[in-house]
């Protein structure tokens, strides 16, 4: 189909972009002998389902095992089916497997997979951003090389979507799905406010803005409970500022942080909150429920995840008032329209000190492709595989974000992915800091610079 060979070629060019951003030199990790110790995990089951296409025969003759595995596919997640709907098929595909799988929120996770990795507690299976974060694990030897799995998935899993999981030339991670960050915004508020389309230019961004105060609409949600929400802000406005190659490079440690257009783009974000384009509620409130009011009416605006495609879709009052767009640029002799914040980053990998790690890895390619498969047409983000299947149904919101990445000019992977953990709590405490206007845009330049490098 059509929209197959579209998204495969632009996922492609995607790649091709965060390849340059993200060339792995963590050392490569050998498997470990020493079992795993035992993780704490509630068994999740579901029925038996229909069989993926082209799927592999069971691999009964094997011998029974288990493998546990975490996640953050919460109840609440916009992957939450996707990963249902794998679970349902695998256990099909491979019935002397039993998975055991634990989801946790987002922001808990990033510090319950590092605790178990520095205790040497891992799951067998375990879900991780890509880039440094991946690499911190792999540079400590903990994640198992997936080069030989990897040989029998080249035709669907195209060796360019690796790129952000690949270290010293080793494959060390199961890509799933890509996501930027999008504009989304409620139509019907916007023509409240005389508007019939997202504005393209900055100053036309503004007036919407300052129009929507006038009529009483909250322009933006933004959860502060969550600072990986406000960097989907903030790293917009400064990306849309200093231009992609500027930010990349400060998130890769090539450039000082200590630069005065970041800071300028740092007082701009901040201007914005300190006009009252911001709930000022929304500084104690979490992602989800920043979502539910952006839903319910409550904001114009709402900057995050095209993963939220899945859940705005699926919401039948909702959907006919939703468009997606894209940050306007605010710097035209720096920046451009096509650069994005975001990239191939969600992942699967495997412990290395799995005792069932081989089978481990085959389980997890074909887990990653059905994840894949399902979250594609959930809407969750565009595939890392080649989409398989019937893919007409794709919602119109998901159809927009792939058509946004098929002009894109470049990426620049999430700042808390792209650095190393160290570095990434830094600069998230500095993040809140200038959401909670407790630091300015010199004082959030010196500082990071002064703490990070």
């Amino acid at each position: 189909m059509k929209m197959k060979r579209v998204v495969s070629t632009l996922l492609a060019g995607a790649m091709a972009f965060s390849l340059v951003a993200c060339g792995g030199s963590a050392a490569p990790a050998a498997p470990a002998a020493e079992p795993a110790a035992e993780a704490p995990a509630a068994t999740e089951e579901a029925p038996a389902a229909e069989t993926a296409e082209e799927a592999p025969a069971a691999e009964a003759s094997e011998g029974a095992i288990t493998l546990d595995m975490w996640c953050i596919a919460t109840e609440s997640d916009s992957n939450r089916h996707s990963y249902e709907e794998a679970i349902k098929e695998m256990q099909t595909e491979f019935p002397d497997v039993t998975l055991n799988w634990e989801a946790f929120e987002n922001q808990s996770y990033k510090t319950k997979i590092k605790a178990a990795v520095s205790a040497d507690e891992m799951p067998d299976i375990f879900f991780t951003w890509s880039c440094a974060f991946l690499g911190d694990f792999v540079n400590a030897g903990k994640v198992y090389c997936l080069d030989d799995a990897y040989q029998n998935y080249k035709d669907e899993l195209p060796e360019v979507m690796l790129g952000n999981t690949t270290y010293d030339g080793k494959h060390y991670g199961v890509p799933l799905t890509m996501n930027i960050v999008g504009l989304f915004a409620n139509m019907d508020l916007l023509k409240e406010a005389g508007y019939d389309e997202i504005p393209g230019t900055y100053d036309e961004f503004i007036k919407c803005c300052d129009a929507l105060k006038a009529k009483g609409i909250i322009p933006f949600g933004c959860a502060g409970k969550e600072t990986w929400c406000v960097t989907e802000y903030l790293e917009s406005v400064i990306e849309k500022s200093v231009g992609a190659d500027a930010l990349n490079d400060i998130f890769l440690g090539k450039a000082t942080w200590n630069n005065p257009d970041v800071g300028a783009a740092v007082d701009t974000f901040q201007g914005l909150v300190n006009n009252g384009y911001f709930d000022p509620s929304g500084i104690g409130l979490t992602n989800d429920e920043v979502k539910a009011n952006f839903m319910a009416g409550k904001y114009a605006f709402y900057m995050n995840g095209t993963w939220n495609c899945a859940d705005f879709a699926n919401n039948e009052e909702f959907f006919p008032k939703v468009k997606v767009g894209e940050f306007p640029v605010i710097n035209a002799d720096k920046a451009k329209l096509g650069q994005l914040i975001g990239g191939p980053s969600d992942t699967l990998a495997v412990a290395a000190s799995s005792e069932n790690a081989e089978r481990a890895a085959t389980y997890t390619f074909e887990l990653g492709k059905r994840i894949c498969h399902y979250g594609y047409l959930d809407g969750c983000g565009l595939p890392a595989w080649t989409p398989y299947g019937d893919t007409s149904g794709i919602n119109a919101l998901t159809q927009a974000v792939s058509d946004i990445c098929a002009n894109a000019d470049s990426y620049v992977l999430f700042g808390d992915t792209a650095m190393s953990a160290d570095d990434a709590n830094t600069y998230l405490s500095y993040v809140d800091q200038v959401y909670g206007c407790q630091v300015d845009g010199t004082a959030f330049i010196e500082g990071l610079a002064k703490d990070i490098r």
